[in-house]
C-alpha cells in the first residue's frame, strides 16, 4: 500500500519529469504540425494557381479560336468573383496580366485565374476539393500519431524517471535512519558522478562524521566514568570512617549520589558500546514488576490484570521499572500508578508531563527539560530506553490528556 501511494503521488519527481517531457513533446508536435500544415497549404496554393493559369491559357486559346468555353470558364464579368476582378484590375499591366484567387469554400473550394481579353475579364476555376481533403487527412494523421507518440513517451519518461527517483528515495530513507539514531546506515551510492551521487556522498560523509563524534563522546564518557571509579571508592571508604554527625550524613549522601552517577555513566557507556546482552527466559510479568516496586521503596499504586508471562531478562526489566518509577517520583507528582495489562507495563504520574523535546526526540542524557519536571541528570530514562532495546521491548513516552507523564513498556510475550 505505501508503494501504491508513492506511485500515485502526483507531487513526486517522477511525475514532474513525465509532465515536463509530455509538455515538451506536445510543444514539438504542435510546432512540427503547424509547420507541415503551413508548408502543405502553401504548396497546394502554388500548385492550384499553376493549374488554374494553365487551364486559363488553354481556355483563352480555345475561346479565341472558335469562341467556345468549357465548364468552369467564365466570360461574364458578373459571374466572376469580386475579389478576383479587383485583383485583376490592380495588376500593373491591366491589359495583359493575369490574377489568381482562392475561393476557400469549406465544402467545394476552387482556385480562380483571370486575365483581360479584348477589354473584358475572362476567368477559369479549378476544383480544389481533392487538395482540401488531402490536407485534412494529413492534419488528422498528424494529430493521431502525435497523440500515439505522447501515449508512449509519457509512460516511458515516467519509467526513465524512476531510476533517479529510486536513488533519491534511498538517500531519503538513509537520512531518516540516521536521524532516528542509526548512524551505521549508508546510502552506498555508486559513482555515477551526477548530483544525486553528490547528495548521497554528502549524507554518507555526514553520517561518518556524526558516528565518529558519537564514538568519541562514548569513549570520553566511559573513560571519565572509569577514571572516577577508583577515587570514588576511596571516598566511599573514607566517608564510612567518619564519626557520626550531621556533616557526616551530608557527606555520605553526596558520595552516594556521586557513586550512583558514575555507575549510571558506566551503564550508559556499556549500552552505547553494545556490550550489554540479554538473558531472556519466561517470567510472570506481574510478579516481577511487583517485586521491583517493593525493592525501590517508593510508593506506587499497583494494578495487574491477569498473570501474563513474558520472555525477557528479569534483571534488566527490574532496572527499567525501577528507573521509570524513580523518574515519576523525582520529576512528577504523586500518586504514581503502575499497571500491568497483558504484556504491557504502564507507569504514570500526575505532574506536568514530559517536555515537548522528549516526546519528539526521546530522552537525552544530562537534559531534564522544563524546570517544572524537577532537577536531575536525565540518565534514568536514557538507561531505561537502552535496556528496553537490549531485551527487545518497546518504550514509549506520552502525556495524559488530564495531566501527567505516561511511560508504556511493551514486552514480547513468552513463546
Amino acid at each position: 500500500m505505501p508503494a501504491v501511494r508513492a506511485l500515485l503521488n502526483w507531487r513526486s519527481l517522477r511525475w514532474k519529469i513525465a509532465l515536463l517531457v509530455a509538455a515538451a513533446s506536445a510543444a514539438v508536435a504542435l510546432t512540427v504540425g503547424l509547420l507541415v500544415h503551413r508548408s502543405t497549404l502553401d504548396r497546394s496554393m502554388n500548385d492550384g494557381a499553376a493549374k488554374a493559369l494553365t487551364a486559363l491559357s488553354h481556355s483563352m486559346e480555345r475561346y479565341g479560336r472558335d469562341g467556345t468555353t468549357s465548364p468552369g470558364d467564365e466570360s461574364d464579368p458578373a459571374a466572376i468573383p469580386d475579389e478576383l476582378r479587383h485583383r485583376l484590375r490592380d495588376r500593373p499591366d491591366s491589359t495583359g496580366g493575369s490574377a489568381t484567387w482562392y475561393d476557400g469554400d469549406p465544402v467545394h473550394p476552387s482556385m480562380w485565374a483571370a486575365q483581360t481579353y479584348r477589354g473584358k475579364p475572362f476567368a477559369v476555376s479549378v476544383d480544389m476539393t481533392s487538395d482540401l481533403l488531402t490536407r485534412r487527412a494529413l492534419d488528422r494523421h498528424m494529430w493521431k500519431y502525435s497523440l500515439a507518440v505522447l501515449a508512449v513517451v509519457v509512460p516511458l519518461s515516467a519509467l526513465a524517471a524512476e531510476l533517479p527517483h529510486r536513488r533519491l528515495r534511498r538517500v531519503a530513507r538513509t537520512a531518516r535512519r540516521i536521524s532516528a539514531g542509526d548512524l551505521a546506515a549508508r546510502t552506498r551510492a555508486g559513482g555515477a558522478g551526477d548530483e544525486i551521487s553528490a547528495i548521497a556522498a554528502t549524507v554518507d560523509s555526514m553520517a561518518d562524521s556524526l558516528h565518529e563524534r558519537l564514538r568519541a563522546e562514548q569513549r570520553f564518557t566511559a573513560d571519565v566514568a572509569h577514571e572516577l571509579r577508583t577515587p570514588l571508592m576511596g571516598l566511599v571508604t573514607a566517608s564510612g570512617l567518619l564519626p557520626a554527625g550531621e556533616a557526616t550524613d551530608l557527606v555520605r549522601d553526596r558520595v552516594t549520589v556521586l557513586r550512583n552517577l558514575v555507575e549510571e555513566l558506566l551503564e550508559i557507556a556499556r549500552l552505547d558500546a553494545g556490550a550489554e546482552t540479554a538473558d531472556p527466559r519466561p517470567v510472570p510479568l506481574a510478579a516481577v514488576v511487583r517485586d521491583s516496586l517493593a525493592r525501590t521503596g517508593l510508593a506506587a499504586r499497583f494494578t495487574a490484570h491477569g498473570e501474563p508471562r513474558v520472555e525477557t531478562d528479569p534483571r534488566r526489566l527490574d532496572r527499567i521499572v525501577a528507573n521509570l518509577v524513580a523518574n515519576a517520583h523525582r520529576h512528577g507528582r504523586t500518586p504514581v500508578e503502575v499497571e500491568v495489562a497483558g504484556t504491557t507495563v504502564t507507569v504514570r504520574d500526575h505532574g506536568a508531563g514530559f517536555p515537548a523535546h522528549l516526546l519528539a526526540h526521546g530522552p537525552q542524557r544530562f537534559r531534564t527539560g522544563a524546570a517544572e519536571r524537577g532537577r536531575g541528570h536525565g540518565l534514568g530514562l536514557t538507561i531505561a530506553l537502552g535496556q528496553a532495546r537490549v531485551i527487545g521491548a518497546r518504550l514509549d513516552f506520552a502525556n495524559a490528556p488530564d495531566g501527567g507523564a505516561i511511560a508504556v513498556l511493551r514486552l514480547p510475550a513468552a513463546s
